[in-house]
């Protein structure tokens, strides 16, 4: 099980895994903002579109070479996950690889409708079904996986591009809203909400969903 330590919120020391992409560059720039330092992962650490800083710390790692992983992560990180694969297999494997690590927490960034999320998505969960195919079992492990270990897993709509939401904001699936494949959010919003688990936990061992307003 991961740590139940809370972080100190003033210059927290975060992991972004993926942070090439588009969310994980969200996730890092925000980061940075807030104050916190930065340990950027990316297969190919010159795509980490940001500038160089004091704060920022870009390194290379695969998910698929767990060792790689592992010599980043360690029991003080605060792992945050923008992972993603049109291949399936990868994203578990991700997971695993984290969790290996032995990280103090761990958010993970999944999809609205699938898994523990699917039911109270109504009609729309099996549309995604379908649009996933065999994607779908391996984000299904990979958050359940997470889960487990007692982290926090995002299930977020339609990924769009364009700022953060000023009404933004985090509900358990209690109060999930039905799932509207035209409905999007956008990265801005998700990873402002990823932070805000980062700095102050709300959905341990939970599945959250970060909202536009």
């Amino acid at each position: 099980m991961l740590s139940e330590e809370l972080p100190n919120v003033l210059g927290m020391n975060l992991t972004v895994l993926a942070a090439s992409g588009q969310t994980g560059t969200a996730l890092t720039r925000q980061a940075l903002r807030r104050g916190h330092t930065v340990t950027a992962i990316a297969r190919d650490p010159r795509r980490i579109a940001l500038p160089d800083s004091p704060d920022l710390r870009k390194v290379a790692g695969d998910v698929n070479d767990a060792a790689s992983i592992a010599a980043v992560v360690d029991e003080d990180s605060v792992v945050l996950s923008a992972l993603g694969t049109d291949r399936a297999g990868i994203l578990l494997i991700g997971a695993q690889a984290v969790i290996a690590a032995g990280p103090q927490r761990v958010i993970w960034l999944g999809a609205y409708g699938t898994g523990k999320s699917a039911e109270v998505a109504g009609e729309g969960a099996g549309i995604l079904a379908k649009l996933l195919g065999d994607r779908l079992a391996d984000k299904v492990a990979a958050d359940n996986t997470v889960l487990a270990a007692g982290g926090t897993v995002f299930h977020a709509g339609v990924l769009a591009d364009g700022p953060e939401s000023p009404g933004r904001r985090t509900v358990g699936l209690e109060a999930a809203p039905p799932f509207d494949l035209s409905a999007k959010v956008s990265r801005e919003t998700v990873a402002a909400a990823m932070l805000d688990e980062a700095e102050a936990p709300g959905f341990p061992g939970a599945v959250a969903l970060p909202l536009a307003e």
